[in-house]
């Protein structure tokens, strides 16, 4: 079987998974990378079928498959316990993976997450998030929004320039319900894999207040922190301060 595309960084005892959001691969972690202990940890950061190293990898887009494609890698790796990061969509996809192998997962950690259930969209922003696939300048005007729009507006085109470059349409497309419909809270009610969800401070969409009604509310180990200085992209706006915080949970957590 082919194994999905992906990017190891580090050479420690620790092992961590780590999945990226739907606005490009794994490339967004790239201003973090310096900043991690790699003596300590080793990470993998793998790629969504569609995008980056897997671009050329076509599937149904799904939460079941992303997370069956990340244990079929952790299996490759062989990797019996490991860590697991998701931003975004990928928040998502870490708590698919815990509820499929629970005994596996030493701990969650959820940047900017999208919770079990879904988004809660209205309907003018399901057209603006369904127009983003064809229209580019859809695409600069979330990035925008959930960064508080309060960024340059080089930065948010370089971040719409790598959306298009690291993804196919079709994949960019098909993951929007994948993560934006999905509903699998009811899976999550009382896990007791320890979890850590950040926020961004000038996140307005992806909030506090709806982390403690969806994670908070389903987890009974579950701690939320706000990332000052970030919005939805805290490993592109504040990377030293979030591989601070994020390395120092998961030694915790053994």
């Amino acid at each position: 079987m082919t194994v999905i595309g992906h990017e190891i960084v580090g050479q420690g005892p620790t092992k961590v998974m780590v999945l990226h959001g739907w606005f490009g691969d794994h490339t967004a972690f790239g201003p973090l990378m310096p900043y991690l202990d790699t003596e300590t940890f080793t990470y993998a950061f793998m790629d969504y079928r569609g995008y980056g190293k897997s671009r050329d990898m076509k599937g149904k887009y799904t939460m079941d498959e992303i997370a069956a494609d990340a244990l079929a890698l952790a299996d490759h790796l062989e990797w019996d316990g490991f860590h697991l990061i998701g931003h975004s969509m990928g928040g998502m996809a870490v708590q698919r993976i815990t509820a499929n192998a629970p005994k596996r997962v030493k701990s969650v950690i959820c940047l900017t997450p999208v919770p079990a259930n879904g988004f809660p969209f209205d309907d003018e922003g399901w057209a603006l998030f369904t127009g983003a696939a064809e229209d580019d300048g859809k695409r600069a005007g979330i990035i925008d929004f959930t960064t508080g729009s309060r960024l340059s507006k080089s930065w948010v085109q370089y971040m719409v320039k790598r959306s298009r470059e690291t993804t196919t349409q079709a994949a960019f497309a098909a993951y929007l319900p994948a993560w934006g419909k999905t509903d699998f809270m009811a899976e999550m009610q009382g896990r007791e894999t320890p979890f850590l969800v950040i926020v961004g401070q000038h996140d307005p969409a992806l909030t506090a207040a709806l982390m403690k009604t969806t994670y908070l509310k389903a987890l009974p180990d579950c701690r939320l922190e706000v990332m000052a200085n970030a919005g939805h992209y805290p490993m592109q706006e504040t990377p030293v301060a979030l591989a601070t915080r994020i390395e120092a949970f998961m030694r915790s957590k053994g």
